[in-house]
């Protein structure tokens, strides 16, 4: 995959990219939207421990098709307070490693579920 981030814009003020481009010829896996609840159904409390979850099961679909973080092209996070993009950031930086997709993170009002902090859903190729 080709990362772009073109010296005539703004460059990207976190772990990502401005635009990620794909060889023709691979396969793609769209990754639902994530939320923090565990195989056993129990949600963690407060905003790191929440966006650690969301990015195991992250992981866990991605080694399911055979790929991991470095395969990830478009991640979309999504929060319902803006006083936990810091913590959010800090497990997303720590769980992307040297991946940089192209991303966007919104604030929301709430998502379905009012104990849910966080949800990220993903797209990646191989």
């Amino acid at each position: 995959m080709k990362t772009h981030n073109p010296a005539k814009s703004a460059q990207p003020s976190g772990p990502y990219s401005l635009g990620v481009e794909i060889p023709a010829g691979q396969r793609l896996l769209f990754v639902a939207g994530q939320v923090p609840v565990a195989a056993d159904g129990s949600t963690p409390a407060g905003i790191k421990a929440q966006s650690e979850q969301v990015w195991r099961n992250i992981l866990n679909v991605l080694e399911s098709a055979g790929m991991g973080v470095e395969n990830l092209v478009k991640v979309n996070h999504y929060l319902t307070k803006p006083e936990n993009i810091p913590g959010y950031g800090e497990v997303r930086s720590r769980m992307l490693g040297a991946a940089r997709p192209a991303s966007t993170m919104v604030v929301v009002a709430s998502l379905v579920k009012p104990e849910w902090l966080v949800e990220v859903e993903a797209i990646a190729a191989k």
